[in-house]
């Protein structure tokens, strides 16, 4: 297992510094934390952020507020721009205590290039800097969890979906591939992960759909990628899974690439 590596910001005259840390598509930095809390987004791309088995996604209208000392990695699955707000804790008027993701409007993220100038005056950075520490608000999605088995033999079938989602095979077709009974490779999947197979596999498919959502792919084309025969089949499962739909968990409203979502 990487051991994780702690990362501090350095300090500045308010509760806010700045950081921009350019990432292409498929680059990942690894296990780490930091001493102030973090809000992690991206003014263009898409990011993705681990903790433990939970995963966000985050297109341009969305960021992460991650509190200090959680041991998360940090990717993009498409080229971006890492933007880091790291926030004081014992200078910091907001003391979430998990991760949350927050809606980016037009304002935030104005505020978040005025505070990254370096000739910025004291105190009208404090006074940006309490407009921010306003403007977060929660948005009320959670993230997919798909855990990471730990047994080899149902490593194996998880590495197998996790390399294609589209893949069909039912459970005893994965059974036989690993020279065990469908029994058995049920009873260890939900030991191992706490989930049906079936339910893993949902939430994998699920978890695999959202960068290509958050790019801008038709929906037709993301449901068609991780397996799902039509728009609504994905649509139906993203919903009973997460509680809300696609378009709501990635922009906080109804749409997506120009497509609304049904009411």
């Amino acid at each position: 297992m990487t051991k994780a590596f702690v990362e501090a910001a350095p300090t500045g005259v308010g509760a806010i510094v700045v950081g921009h840390f350019p990432l292409s598509s498929g680059q990942w930095i690894g296990p780490h934390s930091h001493p102030q809390h973090q809000l992690a987004w991206t003014r263009r791309g898409v990011l993705g952020i681990a903790v433990d088995d939970a995963y966000w996604v985050l297109p341009p209208t969305r960021a992460l507020w991650l509190p200090a000392g959680v041991v998360h990695d940090t990717g993009a699955t498409r080229d971006a721009v890492l933007c880091s707000l790291y926030l004081e804790p014992d200078r910091c008027a907001l003391d979430w205590a998990l991760p949350t993701p927050v809606a980016v409007n037009g304002l935030l993220a104005h505020l978040i290039a005025h505070l990254g100038r370096q000739d910025l005056a004291d105190d009208a950075r404090l006074r940006a800097e309490a407009v921010v520490l306003d403007l977060l608000h929660p948005l009320p999605a959670t993230p997919i969890e798909v855990p990471y088995p730990a047994d080899e033999r149902v490593r194996a079938v998880a590495d197998a979906l996790l390399a294609d989602p589209a893949d069909s095979r039912n459970l005893e077709a994965h059974a036989r591939a690993i020279g065990v009974s469908r029994r058995t490779l049920t009873r260890l999947f939900t030991h191992d992960t706490g989930m049906s197979f079936d339910r893993w596999r949902t939430h994998m498919r699920l978890r695999a759909a959202l960068p290509l959502l958050a790019e801008g792919r038709p929906v037709s084309q993301a449901a068609h990628a991780v397996g799902y025969s039509t728009p609504s089949a994905f649509l139906a499962a993203f919903r009973r899974t997460v509680g809300t739909s696609p378009g709501r968990y990635l922009h906080g409203d109804g749409t997506l690439d120009g497509w609304s979502e049904p009411s």
